[in-house]
């Protein structure tokens, strides 16, 4: 049977965690919007289309802004708590700070469970549908690179030829085993090529050992230049942005990755963030109600506020960096993810003493 203050504080916590996060939708729905303004600015479109891509992205920049606003529920909590002396009386009445850190602890654990598991699935599909509907207004629209289960396909557009491209793994800047088909506008095949391999290292490749299928006849080349939009460095970018798949397409990606012969390290680092994402939420409730315990006695709410602010973007640049670092193989990517976790945990336990007599 959970107690009467136990729902109250539950109640308190998550009635700040929903005005903050609608405030900071908000906020970012119309900062959205005005760069979907700005981008369709030259380009005919549907009055409500900008008003409906700002709805789409804006979920998957909330679920990035969760750290802080997790912060600040939990600063509005307790300043709830100060300004009518509910601690003091809780306090009277022998619940301590450590059981009010408890309570709250466990609640913003469970939420970040379920912002991980539901919300993120939630936002990266809407990110998912967002990116297919702008893309078709981006210059690159008509290029096309994504990798199966079968290898890496490429849909091309060069003048007024069309390629579709397929290629079985990647090795350094090879791709291997592969097959180029070229059509014209209307869809009409030109001609097959056929190559073990391709330096892909310039936008023009060059194809080693290239068949060429022409009609019913074909010849064999040495060496073929073939000129094209994409080279090893935007082949390796094909999902820059993996915040638009969902937990189980991550997952089929980085297999598919794995056949290619292709890094993987960009989506493990994406997994290891997921799966610590609760931890960083939870450490994040903990910093902000240590730091607030700690400064209960200062009177201004705008420099409390500051404060946790302060705090909360340096740890924010803090583990970008640290992430940066893994991504590009400087540490190892479970040091990168968790260190600054581990960091902030020292933070609050130094600030968690005699969190009793505050």
């Amino acid at each position: 049977m959970i107690k009467v203050y136990t729902k109250f504080l539950i109640f308190i916590f998550l009635k700040s965690l929903l005005y903050v996060s609608i405030v900071t939708l908000s906020l970012v729905f119309i900062l959205n919007l005005l760069s979907e303004l700005d981008f369709f600015k030259e380009i005919e479109v549907s009055t409500y289309f900008p008003l409906f891509l700002s709805a789409l992205n804006s979920p998957d920049l909330v679920f990035e802004m969760f750290p802080f606003i997790f912060l600040i529920s939990t600063q509005l909590f307790f300043i709830k708590l100060f300004e009518n002396k509910e601690l003091d009386v809780f306090k009277y009445s022998g619940l301590k700070n450590s059981k009010i850190l408890i309570i709250l602890s466990t609640i913003s654990f469970i939420t970040a469970l379920l912002i991980s598991v539901l919300f993120y699935n939630f936002s990266s599909n809407l990110k998912n549908i967002y990116l297919e509907l702008k893309s078709s207004y981006t210059k690159d629209g008509k290029y096309l690179a994504v990798i199966t289960k079968n290898g890496l396909w490429i849909k091309d557009k060069v003048q007024n030829r069309i390629l579709m491209i397929n290629s079985t793994k990647i090795e350094d800047n090879f791709l291997i085993d592969n097959f180029i088909s070229e059509f014209d506008d209307n869809f009409n095949i030109i001609q097959n090529i056929k190559s073990d391999k391709i330096d892909v290292s310039k936008n023009e490749w060059i194809i080693f050992q290239a068949k060429v299928f022409k009609k019913n006849e074909y010849e064999v080349l040495e060496t073929l230049n073939f000129k094209t939009n994409f080279n090893l460095e935007r082949i390796r970018t094909l999902y820059s942005n993996l915040s638009s798949l969902n937990i189980l397409a991550l997952y089929e990606l980085r297999k598919n990755y794995k056949k290619l012969n292709y890094s993987v390290t960009e989506i493990d680092l994406q997994i290891l963030k997921l799966i610590s994402y609760p931890i960083y939420l939870l450490l994040m409730t903990l910093f902000s109600s240590l730091l607030m315990l700690n400064i209960k006695n200062v009177k201004s709410t705008t420099y409390k506020i500051s404060l946790g602010l302060f705090f909360s973007v340096i740890i924010y640049y803090l583990n970008n960096f640290s992430q940066v670092l893994g991504s590009t193989e400087k540490i190892p990517l479970i040091f990168s993810v968790f260190v600054p976790l581990i960091i902030i945990f020292m933070i609050n336990s130094f600030m968690i003493f005699k969190v009793n007599e505050k």
